[in-house]
């Protein structure tokens, strides 16, 4: 497997040499390729997704893996062009006045890698690719381990589409994963779990490869004493049902004003029973993709009960989760939580909403600030000031007011974490930047600039006024 993967990034980054520089053409019929693959094998796909989850709705899979990866593809082939163009910039004063003239152009990188998980095994693949293959790169898949129909279904078509020094996928377990992490591509981008790419980023340090990581980590919901809980409810409800909870960007934990606090339980409760009046046979549900997050998500629940916690299990058909040999889990809030539970020190990543309790916005600032750095924020309210105050306080890789998750869904905006919840981002044209090299272009006049400014030894009296110019406060 080893052999194949080097012989395969030798194969690309040659012919990607050979191609240079490659016209516009040639990438928007890589987007459209990746497109038609998408459309021709959606249903395929939602029912491998399905069977490697143990149950997840066919709906569900084409809203959030494979109808966001192809509006970023043709997002991507729309404005790739505009993208692409060079930007001008000014040379250093007075040389602009005598011809210089400087730019920056944009060239693809190369060979990117693309490592991805398993909770939207399709998008995390696709989504990435919109950036990479507009700014004119070659790629290399590996997906994740634990979805693995979806990485065979995805072994079997891309080379229907794509040529093996265009796209290629390599299936396979950790020792696949640690040898497709080691190679020197050009670019590496890894969504997961932030332990998992810490090894990444040590792999990718050997060959000096750029990396960006999208990590997760604990996304705080911040619901003002100014918002309406029925709303605030309901989308927080969606937001954390969605995938059951498997979503890096999922509101991890709700941060509610105390005299609040019962007020908004309620309303998660109601919304989850409108939603979901069922959840065992429910086809809108998703399960837990296996058995043993299954019992990592109990472990949680178990942690926090003997430490004191109030668990409430929103289980609106009061169906028997036990006697049930899959594993669909009930949305449980937690109350009275603190931060000695492994639930508030662990990303979550599964229907677990830990609820704690504030006296003033202050003290819900101070409390995400003495944390990690979250990939998502959410505020509720429409207290403007309390907003922005939230906003210029707190440091987050992204932020949605007035429900959660969706500024990951617009193609616009850049996507990343920061600090342990990742670095670089993508989506849009800072995708295309983030797959690009930046490459600084200076084009001299025809004078003789270095003597001029008395550059060029021997030093005299040109040397002096320059520094003498240069050298005030």
């Amino acid at each position: 497997m080893t052999d194949r993967m080097q012989l395969v990034l030798e194969k690309q980054r040659a012919s990607f040499t050979a191609a240079m520089p490659e016209p516009m053409s040639v990438r928007k019929d890589r987007i459209d390729r990746a497109v038609a693959l998408l459309v021709d094998h959606a249903e395929a796909f939602a029912k491998a997704v399905s069977a490697d989850f143990g149950h997840r709705s066919r709906e569900q899979t084409l809203m959030t893996d494979i109808m966001p990866s192809i509006g970023a593809l043709k997002h991507a082939k729309k404005h790739m062009e505009a993208w692409a163009r060079a930007e001008k910039r000014k040379p250093m004063f007075p040389l602009g006045l005598i011809g210089a003239k400087a730019e920056v152009v944009f060239q693809p990188k190369g060979v990117v890698g693309v490592v991805a998980p398993w909770n939207f095994p399709v998008g995390m693949v696709m989504v990435p690719m919109a950036g990479i293959l507009s700014a004119g790169n070659r790629a290399m898949i590996k997906p994740s381990e634990f979805t693995e129909r979806v990485s065979d279904l995805f072994a079997e078509v891309v080379p229907q589409y794509f040529a093996e020094e265009e796209m290629a996928v390599f299936t396979g377990g950790t020792e696949a994963g640690v040898a497709f992490s080691k190679l020197a591509f050009d670019h590496l981008i890894f969504t997961g779990a932030t332990s998992v790419g810490k090894h990444i980023m040590r792999a990718a340090a050997d060959n000096l490869v750029p990396v960006t990581l999208e990590l997760g980590g604990k996304s705080p919901t911040i619901i003002g004493r100014s918002a309406d809980k029925t709303k605030a409810g309901s989308r927080v409800a969606l937001g954390k049902m969605m995938n059951a909870g498997q979503i890096c960007l999922a509101p991890d934990y709700l941060l509610v004003a105390k005299e609040q606090e019962e007020e908004m339980v309620q309303s998660v409760v109601s919304s989850v029973k409108a939603m979901y009046p069922t959840l065992l046979g429910n086809d809108d549900y998703t399960s837990v993709v296996n058995g043993r997050n299954y019992e990592r998500l109990q472990g949680y629940l178990e942690d926090a009960k003997a430490k004191g916690a109030e668990l409430i299990e929103v289980n609106p058909g009061d169906e028997d989760f036990k006697a049930s040999n899959g594993n669909k889990m009930p949305l449980t809030i937690i109350r009275n939580v603190n931060d000695d539970m492994k639930v508030m020190q662990e990303e979550i990543f599964g229907p677990i909403l830990p609820v704690m309790t504030y006296a003033g916005i202050d003290e819900a600032i101070d409390y995400v600030n003495a944390h990690d750095r979250p990939l998502g924020l959410y505020y509720f309210g429409t207290d403007k000031a309390e907003e922005q105050r939230v906003l210029n306080r707190t440091v987050s890789g992204g932020v949605t007011v007035n429900d959660v998750i969706f500024h990951n869904a617009m193609e616009d905006l850049p996507f990343g974490g920061v600090g342990p919840s990742g670095m670089g981002n993508y989506h849009g044209m800072d995708g295309f930047r983030t797959f690009s090299h930046g490459r600084a272009v200076y084009r001299q006049p025809g004078m003789d600039v270095a003597g001029m400014g008395g550059f060029r030894p021997p030093y005299g009296k040109a040397t002096l006024k320059t520094l003498e110019r240069e050298l005030k406060k």
